[in-house]
């Protein structure tokens, strides 16, 4: 499964590069997260819940950045297991430009999802992803332009309740970004 999508951001690109590489920031933002550590230099592991249609699963997943030009993008791949909900992989492309005062974030989806999630159809793992994404960007977006609480403060009730998942994301992202990264994010 292919897609692609981009989000303006309100931060410079500087500053939404730290953001994507703070498992702190991406914690707050990915729908579904109960944990995102970073393992290694480029290297994270995640623990999201999501719900695509009539599946919830718990997802537990690693997520790997190759490709590092700081502060323009990365390649961001993961994979993820959710039980006999199914298993996802994929990668996804990150380009960060300047946008006025803020950042154009623009990501390309490859993702392959197994199990009962592909069985759902990719009308509407799509439909969930572009929901998530959405959920993911904005409040990625508000924590950072400082709308959020600081790392190690509590999390806010709604992130916490949220269904779903994400692109490191998701991104991420990634992270966020899309259907079959909903997987490999929520994977992520």
């Amino acid at each position: 499964m292919k897609f692609a999508g981009e989000n303006s951001i309100p931060a410079p690109p500087q500053k939404v590069w730290e953001a994507l590489n703070d498992p702190e920031v991406l914690r707050q933002s990915i729908p579904g997260c109960e944990s995102l550590e970073k393992t290694g230099d480029n290297e994270f592991k995640a623990t999201v819940v999501t719900k695509i249609g009539p599946v919830k699963t718990k997802f537990d997943g690693e997520v790997s950045l190759s490709d590092l030009d700081p502060p323009n993008g990365y390649t961001l791949s993961g994979k993820g297991s959710g039980g006999p909900a199914g298993n996802a992989r994929g990668s996804a492309k990150v380009t960060l430009k300047p946008n006025g005062a803020g950042t154009l974030l623009s990501y390309d989806v490859d993702a392959q999802i197994t199990g009962k999630l592909a069985q759902l159809g990719s009308r509407l793992i799509q439909s969930t992803a572009k929901m998530l994404a959405g959920k993911f960007f904005d409040k990625f977006g508000e924590v950072v332009a400082g709308g959020a609480a600081p790392a190690g403060a509590a999390k806010p009730a709604a992130a916490a309740a949220a269904p779903g998942m994400t692109s490191t994301q998701w991104i991420y992202i990634a992270l966020a970004a899309a259907a079959a990264l909903i997987a490999v994010w929520a994977l992520m």
